[in-house]
């Protein structure tokens, strides 16, 4: 069964996250529905996520792989996105589909993600047509005072104080990149980029910056929380429509089965 990457991008208002649940609409429960359309209902797909979203995060560059019987993937690669298009909803668009090998994990192959976070401080709040994917804050945020709380953050930390942890699951992030900047319009952006992310930690990290920004915590405080061994009740969660996915990245494809078995070690306490 060849095994396909899928580059999905989504607006994230409408959907319950990306994982299937089943009475809540979710994107991969859509993509799902439309694979299912086109190869039928019985195929398993064995699809896997770099990233699994929370309700309301949007992506312009979501990878899932799907494995697919060999004849269905020969006979319908040259017209499959087209074919998707048709199917799917106007907020999942599926931006390629490429055949892969199958050591290719989405997920654990991955070498890094990379988020954005769009806050605006404006006095009069979000422009209309950015209201889904943007932030308005009440008060003024600087962006000197953003940046030097960022700068304490990167680097590998455990950062149970900013995530929500899991069973069995370490907390240990390796982010790479933490900065911020003002687009042309005078939106402050967020770039942060790791290894990968706990659940809630990108807008957890935001969340804690932002009250650096407008003045109320001194620019050493979210970094001061790295101490802790559990989640702090002090940190706010951004909300989540300002958080877009922008990218994955992954190695050369000779090393994708080293790189998703090294993953695999680190992500579990127990291994």
């Amino acid at each position: 069964m060849p095994r396909v990457r899928l580059d999905v991008a989504y607006d994230g208002t409408d959907f319950s996250g990306w994982a299937v649940q089943p009475t809540r609409r979710t994107v991969a429960g859509v993509l799902l529905e439309a694979l299912g359309r086109l190869f039928g209902s019985d195929t398993a797909f064995g699809m896997v996520v770099a990233g699994r979203t929370d309700a309301g995060v949007h992506a312009t560059g979501q990878v899932c792989h799907i494995d697919l019987p060999a004849e269905a993937w020969t006979g319908t690669a040259p017209t499959l996105l087209r074919r998707l298009a048709a199917l799917l909803p106007g907020d999942v668009r599926v931006h390629a589909a490429t055949e892969v090998p199958e050591t290719f994990d989405a997920r654990f192959s991955a070498t890094f993600r990379r988020y954005r976070y769009r806050v605006t401080d404006a006095v009069h709040g979000a422009e209309p047509l950015r209201r889904h994917d943007t932030l308005a804050w009440p008060r003024t945020l600087d962006p000197a005072l953003l940046n030097a709380a960022a700068a304490g953050l990167v680097g590998e930390h455990d950062f149970a104080a900013f995530c929500r942890r899991k069973e069995h699951a370490t907390t240990v992030r390796a982010i790479n990149r933490l900065e911020w900047g003002r687009d042309l319009d005078g939106v402050l952006v967020a770039t942060v980029q790791a290894d990968a992310f706990c659940q809630a930690m990108v807008r957890s990290l935001v969340g804690a910056m932002l009250h650096v920004g407008d003045g109320r915590r001194p620019p050493e405080w979210p970094a001061s929380l790295l101490r802790l061994t559990a989640r702090s009740s002090e940190v706010t969660v951004a909300p989540a429509h300002g958080l877009t996915l922008v990218a994955v990245g992954y190695p050369d494809a000779d090393e994708f089965a080293a790189r998703a078995e090294a993953t695999r070690r680190i992500r579990t306490l127990s291994s």
